[in-house]
């Protein structure tokens, strides 16, 4: 009978225990997300075992400005991807982290007060003026002019991310690994944020631009020549979107894990499961999928650390 596939098991937790361990007791005990929270690992290391599968990762910039910023340091760090498409303010607050401290705070702070004292909210977490906004325009500033006395007159975003990687980023960022490891970042959506509101203020004076078709053109061929694909998709908008997009031009997805806190109700791209997206054609009908109601800051550092004891170092094989 198909319900008895399996048994439902109590956890049985112990002093001393792994996260390997946790994982597999979830793998019994079967809570409502738990199940997903394993089937998503499961995924995850059939797709970055698979040598011809080219494994896209996608996120938002929040989780950047949180701890959860080692976890996809990481997983660039380890290469367990191929490209990341991620948004503009991931640039910052990378970028940002790399020289400043971002702090605890809480949801529930008064707002008016923190924007008297130069104080942004991001959630639960405190970012003064002097570390986000000063300081990457200062860094921006030197990496533009450094740019433009070399005579890039036009860049795309893989190469602006690689530039802030290589010139400006500390080893504790994300896109110093990406650049060091030689993974693209894409990010469609490079004028919504800090980063490219400097390419715009440095524009007014320097006849520079940003080429995002050629991005498109890279991203195209990448995805036609690849046997087949897989994502990590965590959050939703541009960068999720910009992943599935492009993949349905292959006729879609062979893999694809995805966290989300977004309602499917409201018919958001956000909230879409990715068995919508097979309707679409951005999600192979055969494909290994799963959906992930969850936080990402509590989910992916439990997923990640199950991962990396369960694959090799990719990092080592290149």
């Amino acid at each position: 009978m198909f319900y008895k596939k399996g048994i439902v098991r109590d956890y049985k937790l112990q002093e001393g225990m792994t996260i390997d361990d946790l994982i597999e007791q979830m793998r019994e005990a079967w809570g409502f997300t738990a199940g997903k929270i394993v089937a998503g690992i499961d995924i995850l290391v059939e797709m970055i075992l698979d040598k011809e599968c080219l494994k896209f990762l996608s996120f938002p910039a929040c989780i950047v400005a949180t701890g959860a910023r080692g976890v996809l340091i990481e997983i660039v760090k380890r290469r367990l991807v191929d490209v990341i498409v991620t948004t503009c303010g991931t640039l910052d607050h990378d970028l940002a982290r790399s020289w400043r401290d971002y702090y605890h705070g809480s949801f529930d702070m008064d707002d008016v007060e923190l924007h008297k004292m130069g104080i942004n909210r991001l959630g639960n977490i405190l970012i003064p003026n002097e570390s986000y906004g000063l300081i990457i325009e200062e860094k921006m500033h030197e990496l533009l002019t450094d740019l433009w006395n070399n005579g890039v007159r036009e860049i795309s975003t893989k190469d602006l991310c690689r530039a802030i990687g290589s010139k400006v980023c500390r080893e504790d960022s994300i896109l110093y690994w990406a650049a060091k490891n030689n993974i693209p970042v894409y990010v469609p959506g490079i004028t919504d944020g800090a980063v490219g509101y400097q390419m715009w203020l440095f524009s007014q004076d320097h006849k520079i631009k940003i080429d995002v078709l050629k991005d498109e053109q890279e991203l195209n061929d990448l995805i036609f020549s690849a046997k087949r694909t897989g994502a990590l998709i965590i959050g939703g908008g541009i960068s999720k979107h910009h992943v599935i997009w492009w993949n349905q031009f292959r006729g879609g997805l062979d893999y694809a894990v995805y966290i989300t806190t977004a309602v499917e109700w409201d018919g958001s791209l956000s909230g879409a499961r990715v068995r919508e997206a097979i309707s679409w054609g951005k999600v192979k009908e055969t494909a290994k999928h799963v959906t992930i109601e969850g936080d990402a800051t509590v989910i992916l550092p439990l997923m990640v650390a199950a991962l990396i004891s369960r694959v090799p170092r990719q990092d080592t094989k290149r």
